[in-house]
Parts: structure tokens; sequence; C-alpha cells
């Protein structure tokens, strides 16, 4: 997962940076809240991580923030010193998914970040097999088939495919994209990601007539979305048939 670290004290911050990565996660740390709050409103994360006692905006004002200005119901866990039970509910009644007290332990941590992900993303990275509307995707075989029929996909085609069927209806931005199907920096130029999008649009008929909608997000990303089949542009204003007289 890319996951987000809200979390002021350097050592914490490069323990937790440490587990993550080395359990196969990105980790990006923010120290201060509205650094995040910036951040959050151009760019999107699989996983959320919040410390609750930060130099700026605290850590439940954060998750306030988050829960009313970020549509996607990206998973939230509470990381901190405060023990009290009044606490932990009050971050879980205001929309936390799960909550650890620090001094954090290595094996828990990593357990509780797995059962965040399994419970957001039932299709699991390890599955052999996604299977969205019309589609199956062999991640061992690196094939799509579109009603059953392969179609023909480059290498990072058919990584971007993979990539967006596992976010369907959520919006990923073009530095999540990057980072996850390139593993390149979300500073270096985007226009990669523009062109394989388009690319797979056609390739895949992301499209409405076929029930899906592939759309650019103004200064943020991407959205995969199951619609509603529209009919051929024309078809719907044709006028009836008429009889002979």
């Amino acid at each position: 997962m890319r996951i987000a670290v809200l979390e002021d004290d350097p050592s914490q911050a490069d323990l937790i940076r440490l587990w993550l990565t080395g359990a196969g996660h990105t980790c990006h740390i923010f120290a201060r809240g509205r650094e995040f709050m910036r951040a959050m409103s151009r760019d999107s994360f699989d996983l959320l991580m919040f410390d609750w006692e930060l130099p700026d905006v605290s850590g439940d004002a954060v998750l306030t923030w988050v829960r009313a200005n970020i549509r996607d119901n990206v998973p939230v866990l509470f990381a901190t010193a405060r023990a009290a039970e009044q606490d932990i509910v009050q971050a879980l009644k205001g929309g936390a998914d799960d909550y650890l007290v620090k001094p954090l332990r290595k094996s828990e941590f990593l357990a509780r970040v797995d059962a965040l992900e399994r419970r957001a993303k039932p299709q699991s990275r390890k599955a052999e097999r996604l299977r969205v509307g019309q589609f199956e995707i062999d991640l061992e075989r690196r094939t799509v088939l579109r009603d059953g029929k392969a179609v023909e996909l480059t290498q990072k085609d058919f990584d971007l495919a993979a990539f967006l069927f596992r976010n369907v209806g959520s919006l990923v931005s073009r530095g999540h994209i990057l980072e996850s199907v390139w593993g390149r920096s979300p500073d270096l130029n985007t226009r990669t990601v523009d062109t394989h999008v388009s690319r797979l649009r056609s390739k895949l008929g992301l499209v409405p007539e076929h029930g899906w909608k592939l759309s650019a997000v103004y200064q943020h990303g991407y959205r995969l979305e199951s619609v509603t089949p529209e009919p051929p542009a024309g078809k719907e204003n044709d006028p009836p048939a008429q009889g002979k007289p």
C-alpha cells in the first residue's frame, strides 16, 4: 500500500517507515497536520496513519477534516500515546478504523495494517485473479480478458490496468499511479501517466457506452468507475421508424 503517516517525532517516524517499507509498503511522512491536509487535497493514499499530539493541528481535527473533505473512505489508523478510553472512543466515533497505543509493537502493528488493507480492498493484492464486471485480470499470467477474449497490452499497460481495477471507484492521484506502477517519484513529469491512461481507455473500451468511465479529475488524477451503459452518440435522439402510408 501507499501509506501517509502523520507523525512529528523523527525517531518514531523513522521506525514506522522502516517497518512499513520492510513489509513492502511505500511510506510518506508528514510532521504537520496542515502540511498533510494540503497534500491530501491533491494526492491519494491507500491508508492514513495519525498521531494525536501534533505541533499545529491535533490528529482528531485532521481526522474530522479528512472525513468531511475526502470522498473516498480511505482507512485511518491512529497510533498515539493517548490511552484513555474516552480518547479511543472519540477517535473511533470520529471515523478512525483502528487505534493503537504507543509504544508500538512491530508484529501487531503490521498485522493491523494488513487487516485494514483486507477490509478496504477485499480483492487482495495477493489474489491470482481479479474479476470486475466483464473483465478478468490474471495477475500471475499478466493477461486481461474482456468478455472472455484476451486484450493485447504492453507490460506497463497491464500494470496500470491492474492498479486501476484494484481501485475501482476511488480517486487516485497521478503521483500515486506513478509510484505504484512505474516505481517513480510522484514529483517527476506525469505526462507518461496521461498517455498510458488514454491508450488503456481505448484498448479496454473504458467508455460509458460499455458501462465504464475512466475520467481525469482536474489537478488530482483519475477515477475508474462503473456506470450505466449509454447508447452510442446520436442514437437516443433518432426519430422512431415510420411505416409506409
